[in-house]
């Protein structure tokens, strides 16, 4: 049984990306694997010291979440990274996260290759361009490349209300299909 950690990147527990990412939960569940839901705004994780420290030991010296968060995400069997667009790029609490799991890549190297990744974006602007998704896609997709992950897919597109993305079917069903995809 394959195991798909999501980090919700939104302060909102009932926004859009929440959502979506909870129709791909249950895509995945469909196919049997276990899903564990991280909604980020909820945890202590404080930004990056740029101390490198992990550089040489492998290990964050900022004692918060990230130390349970870490090895969960290490362990996963696929990821899944959900966030609105905030200021033309994904929000500052998935930000964070990311830049404090380059001690857990310090420590491990490979424990990106080759995992399954996807992404869920949402944007309150007409288009992927003006609302800043681009920028998101263009830097997750550039990360996760050096990392070599294999890079699932996106989903993505404009929901300008919360709840806005249960009424757009065709998102739903992305959602759920890249749920499936990450624990085919």
């Amino acid at each position: 049984m394959k195991n798909l950690l999501i980090l919700e990147g939104s302060p909102r527990k009932k926004g859009n990306s929440n959502t979506l990412a909870a129709q791909a939960a249950a895509g995945a569940t469909e196919l049997g694997a276990q899903v564990e839901t991280i909604y980020l705004h909820g945890l202590k994780i404080s930004p990056c010291n740029g101390c490198n420290a992990c550089v040489k030991t492998g290990v964050c010296t900022i004692k918060d979440d990230m130390q349970e968060l870490n090895p969960k995400v290490g362990s996963a069997d696929a990821l899944l990274l959900a966030s609105p667009i905030y200021w033309y790029t994904y929000s500052g609490q998935l930000k964070v996260c990311i830049d404090r799991m380059y001690s857990l890549w310090n420590s491990n190297h490979e424990v990106f290759r080759n995992k399954p990744v996807g992404f869920i974006l949402t944007y309150g602007d007409v288009d992927v361009y003006t609302s800043g998704a681009i920028n998101a896609i263009y830097t997750l997709d550039s990360m996760f490349r050096f990392l070599d992950s294999k890079i699932t897919g996106f989903v993505y597109g404009s929901l300008l209300d919360v709840g806005d993305a249960k009424k757009n079917l065709d998102l739903m069903k992305q959602a759920y299909e890249i749920g499936k995809k990450l624990v085919k």
